[in-house]
């Protein structure tokens, strides 16, 4: 099988790419903005010179990572290199024979659930609370899109929090308090997940967390199991400080809405 791997140059692409090329199953290839020291994964600007669709001819999954990562981005380079480029991505994927497409999509499709109880699952209504939540929203829908029109198969991984930092072991170093613990994937999990989704048999199309299993958090990963095969070996509790507490009931106080209070008691006001 070949797959190829946007922002294969990246921190999470990078260690994808490193454990297919080792793998005897699979053929691996690479596209990355920034040049790479690996004669199989090319120079190429998904939002630019379309030189790169010719590097699609023979592959069969395209694990699509690349695009502007951060919370913060702006909404001029989410929607270039995020909306723009995967909607090109999926347009030529079609053209030129690609089976599927894993996407790298993000916790951040359900920011506004930070301060709840909700649990989090592909039923629950997104909530993105930034441009860049938005744009990897859209990334979903438009392959919602092309699955039912085009029959590209299209997995949609909302991934968890693995981090540069502390050789990505979870604890309350982690920003944003229990939110940001609950959310914690390990690096084998990463790549367990990833390859569940690209070797995943008749899936049209599906929008899944992707989560170690971590002990009471609220990101559902149950469906993950189901549909592709997921099979988490790691997982951490939250480990709640003093501070950490008291930074969390401070935020949710701010966070507190006294019409969206209005709303959900007196639906008619």
């Amino acid at each position: 099988m070949h797959v190829l791997i946007t922002g294969a140059g990246g921190h999470l692409g990078r260690k994808l790419f490193d454990v297919l090329e080792g793998d005897p199953d699979y053929k691996v290839s690479g596209i990355d903005i920034r040049p790479v020291d690996h004669p199989d994964i090319h120079i190429a600007d998904l939002s630019g010179d379309p030189i790169w669709i010719k590097l699609l001819e023979g592959v069969d999954v395209i694990v699509h990572l690349a695009g502007d990562r951060e919370p913060a981005a702006s909404w001029s380079s989410a929607i270039k290199h995020n909306m723009d480029a995967t909607l090109s991505l999926y347009h030529h994927a079609v053209a030129m024979g690609v089976k599927r497409v894993v996407l790298a999509s993000s916790n951040w499709v359900q920011g506004d659930k930070r301060f709840t109880a909700d649990e989090l699952n592909s039923d629950t209504p997104p909530g993105p609370v930034n441009a860049y939540g938005m744009s990897k929203l859209f990334c979903e829908r438009t392959g919602a899109y092309f699955a039912q029109h085009h029959g590209l198969s299209v997995i949609c991984l909302r991934i968890g929090w693995t981090q540069w930092t502390h050789d990505n072991k979870p604890g309350p170093h982690m920003a944003m308090g229990r939110w940001g613990q609950e959310m914690w994937l390990s690096d084998r999990d990463f790549l367990n997940g990833m390859r569940a989704a690209i070797d995943a048999k008749d899936v049209a199309f599906a929008a899944l967390n992707l989560m170690s299993d971590n002990p009471g958090m609220r990101w559902d990963i149950v469906e993950t199991k189901r549909k592709i095969g997921y099979d988490p070996q790691d997982g951490s509790p939250a480990k709640m400080t003093s501070a950490i507490a008291m930074r969390t009931s401070i935020k949710r106080l701010f966070s507190f809405s006294i019409v969206e209070f209005f709303e959900k008691r007196f639906p008619h006001w």
